[in-house]
């Protein structure tokens, strides 16, 4: 695969709006990135961006790597699943990232061929701020699907309150907070809403990694963004990858799983809900996990994949990119823990390694 255009991968933060490749959803322009610095004219340049979800991950991967590589030079910008599947589509990166994988649609228009490899996976959180409650905050499974819904608006609701009877909730509007570019948090968090209820899907704002929240919430791009609107907005309540809300230290809701046990969201609960699934995992790797059985597991799980080319133009860039994914699904796993990522299941580890071995 050659890339079509190498300037853009370290373009000043962007402001047009991206073309989403995904049926149906609305456009939205991609989150604004972090100036990446070229690679010094002695080094081999691979160029990575996508999902904002896994990117403290892969930031510590490049970090580790090219320590220990220096002839490499390795950049992952996060600009969100669309705009990284956009950018891997048109060519103009030599790997993606996307918490939603891709579509059979968008494959197809990948002449090189593609191959998705999950790399991490991670826990949706809800997290939310509410001075003066103290206390763990218990999220039933229609509430927190309502509250996003719009059909629950106040933190003294009735339903709330009687899941959480030795706190005092306080009369304040609840300020919904999501995502304003195209993302794979925002997938994953829809998938499960429209699971767990009926009407999500069809009368709210449904499945998609782009979707129209009830009005008046409050839109950022990427999962740092929503994480530091939450931060500073009270009364305030937003989904975003488990590390970003641990970060900020922002209190996080137990939530309720399939088997109606309340949650935490922690490395074990999160292991657990890929443990159950991993004998699902089918031949692409493409395994969305809506709602993970298990009495132990927590209720929003993501893979997140890597979107590699099924043969690269040069030998070189191709031994590069084999190196640091294959790197990544080894050694680079033993820093999910440390950053609040979910260390993947020894056989998933398998199946992306096969995957990686077999670009050309």
């Amino acid at each position: 695969m050659t890339i079509k255009d190498p300037l853009r991968a370290i373009a000043l933060p962007v402001l047009v709006v991206a073309m989403l490749a995904a049926c149906g959803e609305e456009q939205a322009p991609p989150k604004e990135e972090v100036r990446v610095e070229p690679a010094p004219a002695d080094r081999l340049w691979v160029r990575g961006a996508g999902a904002t979800f896994p990117e403290p991950l892969y930031r510590k991967w490049v970090e580790t790597y090219q320590a220990n590589h220096p002839e490499t030079w390795v950049t992952y910008s996060g600009v969100g699943s669309g705009a990284g599947i956009d950018r891997f589509i048109t060519g103009s990166v030599d790997f993606g990232g996307s918490d939603a994988a891709m579509t059979d649609e968008q494959m197809a228009r990948v002449d090189s061929g593609v191959h998705l490899v999950p790399a991490t996976a991670g826990m949706v959180v809800l997290a939310y701020n509410l001075p003066g409650v103290d206390g763990e905050l218990y999220l039933p499974r229609d509430v927190y699907a309502d509250i996003f819904a719009g059909k629950i608006d106040k933190w003294n609701d009735p339903s709330i309150q009687a899941a959480n009877v030795e706190l005092t909730l306080p009369n304040l509007n609840i300020a919904l907070v999501a995502r304003r570019d195209s993302s794979g948090t925002t997938f994953a968090f829809t998938s499960h809403l429209a699971e767990i209820s009926e009407t999500f899907g069809s009368e709210g704002p449904g499945v998609g990694k782009l979707v129209s929240w009830p009005g008046g919430a409050m839109l950022a791009n990427g999962n740092d963004g929503v994480a530091q609107r939450v931060k500073i907005s009270e009364g305030a309540i937003g989904y975003m990858g488990y590390e970003f809300a641990k970060r900020l230290d922002i209190p996080m809701a137990t939530l309720e799983n399939k088997a109606g046990n309340f949650i935490k969201a922690d490395p074990a609960t999160g292991q657990t809900a890929l443990a159950d699934t991993v004998d699902e995992m089918p031949e692409d790797l493409r395994l969305f996990i809506p709602d993970p059985k298990g009495a132990q597991s927590y209720p929003i799980v993501t893979y997140s994949w890597l979107l590699l080319y099924g043969d690269y133009d040069s030998d070189t860039k191709r031994a590069a990119v084999k190196d640091f994914v294959t790197w990544g699904l080894s050694e680079g796993q033993s820093y999910s823990d440390d950053l609040g990522f979910i260390p993947l299941p020894r056989e998933v580890v398998s199946l992306g390694a096969q995957a990686v071995e077999s670009i050309q």
